[in-house]
């Protein structure tokens, strides 16, 4: 999940032309918070399911959790525009990914968003986000409005998902900086379900069953 997700950029160079700056994070719902707060299920809970195809695309529906989470989908437009929010509204400032997914020389995605999350004291906004590899996804790799399964069958395509064979998906989902940023969005903002190694090991298990795509 390459991501360009933000709380409302509050740095220096990036305040927005509202007279008053946005929250980065609408108060959660009841139902939000019980998500939040609920651990994703082991590869072991799906075991019960003896057809090997239901299997894998129960597998991939509880590693969607963390793959339609507004942490990781908000970095995923078609429009270049980042997301902000559970609520997913445009990014404030308004900003473009550019064609690198860095942002546009008049506004680099740097400009904000440094290398690790940046805490803010007597702010509205509580922090700003920030990681190393910190981009937008391609417009191929575009999420927002997509079903689940139709995400599925993007993630599995290497021509839209960076050229990526599933080994390196799972490599990629598991391992990178930028997609365990989600479980480390600092101050302010709500975390993906469970954790990056359980996010992992469900992935593994798709990958091992078939990939199956669950029905949009």
């Amino acid at each position: 999940m390459v991501i360009l997700l933000g709380a409302t950029l509050a740095a220096a160079g990036c305040k927005s032309t509202k007279s008053a700056p946005e929250p980065a994070e609408p108060p959660a719902t009841r139902a939000q918070a019980r998500e939040a707060g609920t651990p994703l299920q082991p590869v072991s809970a799906f075991a019960g399911i003896a057809d090997e195809r239901q299997r894998s695309a129960a597998l991939f529906v509880e590693a969607g959790r963390v793959i339609t989470h507004p942490r990781c989908v908000n970095c995923h437009p078609a429009d270049g525009v980042p997301r902000q929010g559970m609520d997913q509204r445009p990014h404030v400032p308004a900003v473009a990914g550019g064609p690198s997914g860095h942002g546009t020389p008049a506004l680099p995605c740097t400009a904000c968003h440094q290398e690790r999350n940046t805490p803010l004291v007597g702010a509205t906004v509580r922090s700003v986000p920030g990681n190393p590899k910190w981009a937008l996804a391609p417009a191929e790799m575009a999420w927002v409005g997509v079903p689940l399964g139709k995400i599925c069958e993007q993630l599995k395509d290497p021509a839209r998902n960076g050229g990526k064979s599933l080994n390196a998906l799972h490599h990629h989902m598991a391992e990178d900086v930028l997609v365990g940023w989600g479980w480390e969005p600092g101050a302010g903002l709500e975390p993906v379900p469970g954790t990056q190694r359980a996010f992992g090991e469900l992935i593994r298990a798709w990958i091992d069953t078939g990939a199956v795509c669950p029905r949009s």
